[in-house]
């Protein structure tokens, strides 16, 4: 039995991916731009064993089997990375058959699915990556993505760290709709992220159905497509420049106008909450009661309620005092502090920036404890990892999980 575990990262698009141009293939309507967040906060683990002896795929999810067969994304992941490898050991008669045998995988998030934290992604991008390490495949990152692509569409931005464009592409066949690092995740170390986790239960509608809802209704798509490859073209020089103050605006308006579309679908698809946007009209009041001026955050919401909020290091532990004290919680539990930014203060305490003498203390109420049920902060970090100590595999000796649900 050969086996091999992995680990990848989430990504949270700051130009959103909404709408497929094919739905088969998972080729998008517009480019998008992502920045990938440390895995030592967020991750999915994914173990495969490979062995002669295995009778028939099988798959564990978060302790549960699926049924394989009935999972085509994933489906087609195998098929891709298995007739690579087989035209491999074509070329090469000495190596090992693995794309003959049976494959046993169990992965794990070590955060909640399908509540609009890119599990599929990180999920996605962590089964390929894994797959590529077992067959040992000879091919670039950016080859890899045209893989991932197909099993999640945002996958693709997993599989690099730091700053990642998906491109659209435009050939039928999805060739040349891949995911290129702008940046890597040491080129802006300054820049951070805090995800305010307002709900992990499950969407009420899933991000396949509603973009292709979007796509079929929402006449303000149009204007959408229109603007992205500009706001892309923008979004990079920002990043290049390490230049916030155009990096906050970008990612602001196009969330704004990813849920406006939304909205705009018939019938309306709605991800945010009063909490969500509560969470926004005060990262405004933060930002207008600055004393210079200038934008300090910047927050982004995927096809769910929670929100990430962009910052540089320098102003995140205000930021965390501020969100902290209008969606209370425990510290320990709520907030685990992993970069040691608050230290002994209590959480919530002098949430008002001394120099923000504007700051409007109304702008939202206090919200009932829970309203927020985490905070998580995070940072820009590395793609795809490899655990080599086989205690963290997944599998025990018998390709078989450790821990069942």
């Amino acid at each position: 039995m050969k086996s091999v575990t992995c680990t990848a990262p989430v990504n949270i698009a700051v130009i959103k991916y909404w709408g497929k141009r094919d739905t088969e293939l998972i080729l998008p309507t517009n480019d998008s731009l992502s920045v990938t967040l440390s895995q030592d906060i967020l991750h999915s683990k994914t173990s495969i064993a490979a062995s002669k002896e295995f009778t028939e795929d099988r798959l564990w999810l978060n302790g549960k089997e699926e049924d394989i067969t009935k999972n085509r994304r994933m489906h087609n992941c195998f098929r891709e990375t298995r007739a690579l490898r087989a035209k491999m050991e074509q070329a090469n008669a000495d190596l090992e058959p693995l794309s003959t045998y049976k494959l046993h995988v169990c992965s794990e998030n070590n955060f909640p699915t399908a509540a609009g934290l890119a599990s599929s992604a990180s999920g996605l991008a962590a089964l390929v990556y894994t797959l590529a390490q077992l067959f040992e495949l000879d091919i670039s990152t950016s080859e890899l993505t045209r893989i991932a692509r197909q099993g999640s569409g945002s996958a693709c931005r997993s599989l690099f760290g730091g700053f990642v464009a998906w491109q659209m592409g435009q050939e039928a066949d999805g060739s040349d709709s891949l995911a290129v690092q702008v940046a890597p995740e040491s080129h802006w170390p300054e820049l951070e992220a805090l995800i305010c986790v307002v709900s992990d239960a499950k969407k009420g509608t899933s991000s396949t159905k509603g973009m292709q809802s979007t796509i079929e209704t929402s006449p303000l798509m149009a204007e959408r497509l229109r603007c992205v490859p500009g706001r892309m073209d923008a979004m990079k020089k920002a990043i290049h420049e390490r230049d916030f103050q155009s990096f906050a605006e970008l990612t602001m308006r196009d969330s704004n106008q990813f849920h406006a579309v939304c909205l705009d679908t018939y019938p309306p698809i709605s991800y945010q909450t009063d909490t969500s946007r509560a969470i926004m009209a005060l990262i405004h009041e933060y930002n207008n009661s600055s004393p210079d001026g200038k934008l300090k955050a910047a927050y982004t919401y995927d096809a769910g309620p929670n929100a990430v909020i962009y910052a540089n290091k320098e102003n995140m532990r205000e930021i965390i005092q501020l969100v902290a004290h209008y969606f209370p919680g425990t510290i320990g539990t709520y907030f685990t502090d992993p970069y040691k930014v608050i230290g002994d203060a209590p959480l919530g305490q002098d949430f008002i920036p001394k120099a923000h003498s504007t700051f409007n203390e109304n702008v939202i109420p206090v919200f009932p404890a829970g309203s927020v049920s985490r905070l998580l902060h995070t940072k820009v970090d590395d793609g795809p990892r490899v655990l080599a100590n086989p205690d963290d595999s997944l599998l025990n000796a018998q390709g078989l999980p450790k821990r069942l649900a």
